[in-house]
């Protein structure tokens, strides 16, 4: 019995059942609805009135840093990754390396 109960299909019906009834019992605790109007429909914005102009951050700054950040890890990655016993592999890591710092100073130097 404790196999069955045990597989995945049956901990799946289980699981599945316990968090329908958690779901049935905690919507009792929540919020009622309110206002169908036209209160009902407006857009919340911390207690002001909404204007309707939209925020749109630049990210300009942003991307040159998080490819600095992802060349720098991926270029870690590959040093921290070479066997000790390949010396070909090496020469290849080498070359990846002194790409990564082309492309990082090609990158930063705008």
């Amino acid at each position: 019995m404790t196999e069955i109960l045990l597989s995945p299909p049956a901990v799946l019906i289980i699981i599945f059942a316990v968090l329908v009834s958690m779901s049935h019992i905690f919507s009792r605790w929540a919020a009622p609805k309110t206002a169908s109007g036209e209160e009902g429909q407006k857009a919340y914005s911390c207690g002001e009135e909404f204007s309707g102009h939209l925020i749109q951050p630049d990210y300009s700054q942003f991307f040159p840093f998080a490819f600095f950040f992802t060349i720098l890890h991926v270029v870690a990655m590959v040093i921290a990754t070479i066997p000790a016993e390949a010396a070909g592999s090496l020469v290849i890591a080498l070359i990846y390396v002194v790409g990564a710092f082309i492309g990082l100073f090609i990158l930063l130097g705008r």
